[in-house]
Order: C-alpha cells, then structure tokens, then sequence
C-alpha cells in the first residue's frame, strides 16, 4: 500500500470515528470467507458498517481525533481488528452475541458508545443489554402516561363530578 493511500484510509477513518457514537473493534480472526460474508450480511441487515482495519492505520486515525481520547484501545489494537459502526449502541453487541451462537468468533476487544468506553469481550452481555435511545424515550412516556390514565379512570368510575373524583382517589390509597 503506498503512503497515499494509508493517508487518504486515515484521513476517511478520523473522519468516520470524529462523527461516530458508537463503534465496537471485534477480533475476526480464523472466520473462513464464508462466514465473514454471513456476518458482513447480518450486520448489513441490522444498519451496522462492517470493516477491517489495519491497526497502525486505525491507531492513527485514533491519535488524530481532536476532540476524544481513544488512547484506552491502544492496547487492544493486536491481531486482526474489524471496525463495526453503528447508530444504535446494543446493536453491534447483540450481533456478536447472536453469531456466537454457531461460532467462535467474533470477540469483542472494545467499544465506544456515546463516550463511554468498554474494553474486554466479557463486556458483550453489558452492551447487549444497554437500552437504545428510541426503548428509552418508550418507557419514558409509558411513565409519563401512566398518572394521566389514572386521574382520567377515575374521572369516568366516579362521575364527572369532584366528589365521585375525590371518593375513587379517596378508595384507591386506602
């Protein structure tokens, strides 16, 4: 590879990781053709950019990030490293956990997820488990709704008047 292109693939990987939220480095080694297709195909499906990287080239793009300290992953950038952008932060996690069920492979060596780091594969299942912004907002306004249905309930068992309001409020803390 020339020295152009490793600068153009740093240049566009600063870019990538500058405006990513949520990145994971998952080691794929001895995965055959086959199933890196399977897996390239699963993550297509599920909104996931899928790529590998050379490490001293991903190493750098990490150094010429301004605005974000990537040097934790330093240590993991060892091996075969694949690059999985995403927009949701369980996402890439729950791929990884559901390809292992056949295989081995992938490992997780790191992830980044709204400015939180995680380094290790025993981490999968924390990040597996991490509720998406769109399951947030849900159980928020499931909440939020709540006391409103109650005062509305009560509004129609009791009659539209304050007395039957206050005897069904009355009833309900005793």
């Amino acid at each position: 590879m020339q020295k152009e292109q490793k600068a153009s693939i740093v240049e566009e990987l600063t870019e990538t990781l500058s405006n990513a939220g949520v990145f994971y480095l998952a080691d794929t080694a001895d995965l055959d053709a086959e199933n890196i297709s399977n897996l390239r195909r699963i993550c297509f499906k599920s909104d996931i950019q899928l790529r590998v990287v050379k490490n001293t080239l991903l190493r750098k793009a990490f150094e010429q990030v301004k605005d974000r300290d990537y040097s934790e992953f330093y240590d993991v950038l060892t091996g075969p490293t694949a690059l999985m952008i995403s927009e949701v932060g369980n996402a890439p996690a729950k791929v990884i956990q559901n390809f292992r069920k056949k295989h081995d492979k992938p490992i997780l060596k790191g992830a980044w997820v709204d400015e939180a780091i995680f380094i290790g594969d025993d981490q999968v299942e924390t990040l597996a488990n991490i509720k998406s912004k769109e399951e947030l907002i849900g159980e928020l306004i499931s909440l939020l709704q709540s006391p409103a249905k109650n005062v509305i309930s009560a509004l129609q068992s009791g009659g539209s008047t304050i007395a039957g309001l206050v005897k069904t409020l009355e009833e309900r803390e005793a």
